[in-house]
C-alpha cells in the first residue's frame, strides 16, 4: 500500500491518471508512479498532463511499463530551465478555487 502516489491505468481506461492522498493498493492493470514532491496539487498537476497524453494509447497499443517510463511530459520550468513545481502548485490551488466559487454560485441560484 502506498499513499501519496499517481496510479496509471494501463487497461481499461488506458492512459488515465489519478492522484491517491490516501492509502491505496495497486493491481496488475494500473502503474504505481511515486511523485518525487508528495504534495497534492503538484501531484494533481502531473495527473492531468499524463491524462492530456492518453490518446495515443489503446487496445493495441497498451501503456506497459516501459512506454510508461519513456513518456515525455512538458512541464513549466523557472528562469533556471528546472521545473517549476511552486508554479504548478499555485495552478491547481486556483483551479481549485475556482471550481469552489463555480459551485457558491450554483447554490446561490437555486
Amino acid at each position: 500500500m502506498e499513499e501519496k502516489a499517481i496510479s496509471v491505468n494501463r487497461n481499461g481506461s488506458v492512459g488515465y491518471a489519478f492522484y491517491h492522498d490516501y492509502k491505496a493498493l495497486y493491481g496488475n492493470d494500473t502503474r504505481k508512479l511515486i511523485p518525487k514532491f508528495k504534495n497534492k496539487y503538484i501531484s494533481q498537476f502531473l495527473t492531468t498532463i499524463i491524462t492530456m497524453q492518453k490518446e495515443k494509447y489503446g487496445y493495441g497499443y497498451k501503456m506497459g511499463t516501459g512506454r510508461l517510463k519513456r513518456q515525455k511530459v512538458f512541464l513549466p520550468v523557472d528562469d533556471n530551465k528546472n521545473p517549476d513545481y511552486d508554479y504548478m502548485k499555485k495552478y491547481m490551488q486556483i483551479q481549485q478555487i475556482k471550481k469552489y466559487y463555480k459551485l457558491l454560485r450554483y447554490y446561490k441560484e437555486r
